[in-house]
């Protein structure tokens, strides 16, 4: 399992309409898209849960790296982003685990939480997969929550930093500890059962 994002952050006064009805006209179109476990359309407005910007920012958990790749560089379909916004900078990070929460089989989620977190440095040799450890049991204990639709954890080696992704079945809970909220305009689930599920080893 593989996550791709890209944010594309818009001017303050952008008419967001604009990104819902390009979302509600082509969100379809990877319903069907072969490696792609989901892409979750998600959205920020300005002054909404503590956003300071307007952002379309899509997530993809990528089950074939292959299909991810032939997305990004190999024309099929990241080209339609670059024409349309210029081309932003992709972050990505390998799939640590997903879960599937009580809400999986719900209608779509409507709101979706990132939290980024920093790995410190440790001198101990143990000390990462400790920390990684904590991590899975709690993305286990989230995602038994009531309104967890999917919950995903993983790692950015190049920066070391943990990114936990959650789809909501309604909204994100005052208390959940994220970095960032989003409203979901659609989700593409293709094969969504095919991706790991729990630890990825």
């Amino acid at each position: 399992m593989y996550a791709k994002q890209y944010e594309i952050t818009l001017p303050a006064d952008y008419d967001m309409r604009i990104i819902r009805d390009r979302v509600a006209k082509g969100g379809h179109v990877l319903d069907d898209r072969a490696g792609l476990g989901l892409k979750a359309y998600v959205v920020r407005h300005r002054g909404v849960d503590g956003s300071p910007v307007n952002q379309y920012a899509p997530f993809y958990l990528w089950q074939d790296t292959g299909a991810m790749a032939h997305f990004l560089v190999g024309g099929g379909g990241f080209h339609n982003i670059i024409r349309d916004f210029g081309r932003p900078v992709v972050r990505h990070w390998t799939g640590l685990a997903c879960e599937a929460g009580p809400a999986r089989d719900a209608a779509r989620p409507k709101a979706a939480s990132r939290r980024l977190r920093h790995l410190p440095a440790d001198e101990s040799p143990t000390g990462l997969a400790e920390a990684v450890d904590r991590e899975l049991a709690a993305l286990r204990a989230l995602a038994r929550r009531d309104g967890v639709h999917t919950a995903a954890l993983a790692v950015d080696p190049h920066h070391w930093q943990l990114m936990r992704f959650v789809l909501w079945e309604e909204s994100v809970p005052e208390a959940e500890e994220a970095t960032e909220r989003y409203e979901v305009l659609h989700v593409s689930a293709p094969h969504l059962s095919a991706l790991p599920a729990g630890r990825a080893w």
